[in-house]
């Protein structure tokens, strides 16, 4: 069916990745893994408390940790964090341990996905929008580069996406 025994989903906060995996990993009878689920289970604390006490940097180590240990199991649909790109370390374990697939959604979507969800830290701002607008601007070609995969979950119901991302799967259309 394709070249890797894992997926790794990539992309802006609120462009579906955890949702899209859950549902993605069932339709492979895959497991499926959540970076920041998985920071939070170990730390026991939720990620605007880690940002608080060790900033972002302590966060992205961390971050980095998990994401080269969860690299390494098989079978996996794995949801990044929307940072976890940011790490050169991050984009070489994904890029050469499975198939990345990066979901792709506008700044605009993102704040009407996320407006209300106060589990964000860095949308502890007074524009979020624009805030939105420019992690974007930094994070799109890291994204874009480390993709084998870039799909739209623009105005789109999970399943569409999903029946997207396993018939390309299938095809090899990556």
């Amino acid at each position: 069916m394709m070249r890797a025994q894992n997926i790794f989903i990539v992309g802006p906060m609120g462009a579906g990745k955890s949702t899209v995996g859950r549902q993605l990993s069932e339709s492979l009878s895959y497991t499926f893994k959540d970076s920041d689920q998985e920071i939070q289970r170990r730390t026991g604390v939720d990620i605007p408390t880690i940002f608080e006490f060790e900033g972002e940097e302590g966060f992205r180590n961390r971050e980095r940790q998990v994401i080269e240990e969860l690299v390494s199991e098989e079978r996996i649909v794995l949801a990044t964090g929307g940072g976890a790109i940011l790490n050169p370390e991050n984009r070489q374990n994904l890029s050469s341990r499975g198939v990345v697939i990066y979901l792709h959604c506008s700044p605009e979507q993102q704040y009407a996905r996320t407006a209300r969800d106060r589990n964000r830290p860095l949308l502890d701002t007074e524009d979020p929008l624009a805030k939105l607008r420019e992690i974007m601007e930094e994070r799109e070609p890291l994204y874009r580069q480390v993709a084998d995969m870039v799909v739209s979950t623009e105005k789109r119901g999970t399943s569409s996406v999903v029946k997207e991302i396993c018939r390309r799967l299938a095809s090899e259309e990556i």
